[in-house]
């Protein structure tokens, strides 16, 4: 594999900073992460953390050096995550659960597969033109979806996350065969909640993905002003020809990795043991006892 990547993040007009992104790769597969704390829960920064970490973790020992299946690994992933921030949510003894949207990017043979739940997003570009994005699990989508008004709707309410009381809802799609020159987007709403579409799509197509994430990241920051939110994006441009005009200086190349070595911007974390024995459920018995415990503290505080 040989890609260039770039990812910044900036607090905006928040106290705090609760969006994470990272990504990892083998010889033959690359993860990218991205997730946005959610604001009105405890912790949000912490959710988005233990997110990252447990895929990139799970990948690091599945990938050895390719995933025997990409879906499925997202699929398993993405539920991994969302156990654990239960597990962490129960053992602080949390009066509720750390909460956050969750997007994954992941490259093998050649192949973009992705995963999303909430509204943090996924955009492919190709020949500057919009090739693929995901759709927010938010209700304002659906009702753009349906055909229905979307007056009045905020754009910020989501009908699931990973670390809800209920079992959440998320997207996996893909394969999409990448070509030479095509760019991967994976962005907080900080981004796309100030920048059109067109726009995004736009500066990423223009310039190297070093140059078009900056660029983007402060354009979102100027338009939302003193009230921003956190604006995190990473980019990705897969295998640039050696022809282009804006090919980056700085490869990752990966031909030359071993099986065993594995890469990662992202810090490990420790995954609850059980984790290899995760099934439908072991999820529904740590939510129901979560539900428990924030009924029993609400109890005790009335």
């Amino acid at each position: 594999m040989k890609f260039s990547v770039f990812q910044l993040s900036r607090r905006g007009g928040r106290e705090k900073n609760e969006d994470r992104m990272g990504y990892s790769y083998t010889r033959d597969a690359v993860l990218f992460l991205l997730a946005d704390g959610m604001g009105g829960h405890p912790e949000g920064e912490m959710a988005a953390q233990i997110a990252l970490q447990t895929l990139s973790t799970l990948f690091q020992r599945d990938a050895k050096p390719s995933l025997p299946s990409v879906q499925g690994f997202l699929a398993t992933g993405v539920m991994a995550a969302h156990h654990q921030i239960i597990r962490y949510a129960s053992e602080q003894a949390l009066m509720d659960t750390p909460r956050t949207t969750l997007v994954a990017g992941l490259i093998q043979d050649g192949e973009l597969h992705w995963a999303h739940c909430g509204d943090s997003r996924l955009y492919v570009v190709r020949d500057g033109a919009l090739l693929s994005r995901t759709r927010d699990h938010s209700y304002i989508e659906a009702q753009a979806s349906s055909g229905a008004s979307t007056e009045g709707v905020n754009r910020n309410v989501l009908f699931t996350c990973l670390g809800s009381t209920v079992r959440p809802m998320f997207d996996v799609a893909g394969p999409l065969k990448l070509r030479e020159g095509d760019k991967l987007l994976l962005c907080s709403d900080g981004l796309w909640g100030s920048v059109e579409d067109d726009e995004i799509v736009s500066m990423l197509a223009d310039v190297p993905v070093a140059d078009a994430v900056p660029a983007l990241v402060e354009r979102a920051l100027a338009i939302a002003g003193e009230r921003s939110d956190n604006v995190t994006v990473i980019a990705l441009e897969w295998e640039t020809p050696s022809e282009s005009a804006f090919q980056p200086s700085g490869f990752t190349e990966t031909q030359m990795m071993s099986d065993e070595v594995f890469a990662s911007t992202i810090q490990s974390g420790g995954l609850d043991p059980a984790l290899d024995d995760l099934d439908d459920d072991a999820i529904e018995r740590s939510i129901a006892e979560i539900n428990e415990a924030i009924q029993r503290t609400a109890s005790r505080n009335r």
